[in-house]
């Protein structure tokens, strides 16, 4: 399935002095159709994991840099990581997050056991990144932190979440603060949303959206992971914007 967002150079100038953008068609995956891009890139195209794990990290970490400004303090975040490779992203933009000037803190209950994963918990803990035991109450984590990075679940969770991410989900359906999901909005089904679970207010779709995203709602919709090979894309028929400069991400 193909959306067009459409052109607004047709605009009368004195109505929009200046903002004039065009915006190309692009592609909402399927669930079937993510997991063999993905298996492409790894077995096609020679990336590994920790490779694109890196790019997609760095790419929500900027992001979340443009949607959520710093300004003159050093603000405390929450990442919240799942056991797969949505919560690698998620300890990999930590780490960038804390080099940004942010301050997170990780709630990571269920970790891997795969070297990757250990090396990235070992980064964190070398940059002074604390872990948490238990996560908090949404009411102290509406007074104590900025936002937070749902990287719980990926494109190829299914069913129901169980505990403990269940109440987690839970929480974050109750904060007030910004939640900002990394690549799909965590307990949602990848093609066809969830009306009744959490609702962030960013999201990151990484290669490509997700047909889950069109019932995004919130502010702020960036793509980010700037490391599909053209052929892939053309193969896919993905029809990615340009990205500016050389930013990792774009704001849709």
């Amino acid at each position: 399935m193909i959306f067009r967002i459409h052109s607004l150079c047709s605009v009368p100038i004195g109505l929009f002095r200046g903002f004039c953008t065009v915006r190309t068609t692009m592609k909402y995956l399927s669930q079937e159709e993510a997991q063999n891009i993905d298996l492409e890139l790894f077995d096609e195209y020679s990336f590994s994991v920790d490779q694109l794990m890196e790019l997609a990290g760095l790419s929500v970490a900027v992001a979340l840099t443009k949607a959520y400004p710093r300004g003159q303090d050093h603000p405390n975040i929450l990442v919240c990581s799942g056991p797969g490779n949505n919560g690698g992203d998620g300890l990999v933009a930590a780490r960038h997050l804390k080099l940004f000037g942010y301050h997170p803190k990780i709630y990571y209950p269920k970790k891997s056991e795969k070297q990757l994963f250990k090396n990235l918990v070992t980064q964190c803990v070398r940059m002074d990144i604390p872990f948490m035991d238990d996560m908090p109450k949404p009411s102290q984590i509406d007074s104590e932190y900025k936002f937070i990075v749902d990287a719980i679940f990926g494109f190829t969770f299914k069913g129901k979440a169980r505990p403990p991410f269940a109440d987690v989900l839970s929480t974050l359906e109750e904060v007030t603060i910004p939640v900002c999901s990394v690549d799909i909005p965590s307990g949602w089904h990848v093609e066809n949303g969830n009306p009744v679970g959490i609702q962030p207010d960013f999201l990151i779709s990484l290669t490509a959206p997700k047909l889950c995203a069109k019932h995004f709602k919130g502010r702020f919709h960036f793509l980010g992971g700037r490391f599909v090979p053209d052929s892939l894309a053309q193969k896919y028929n993905l029809s990615l914007p340009d990205y500016p400069g050389t930013e990792p991400c774009i704001q849709l």
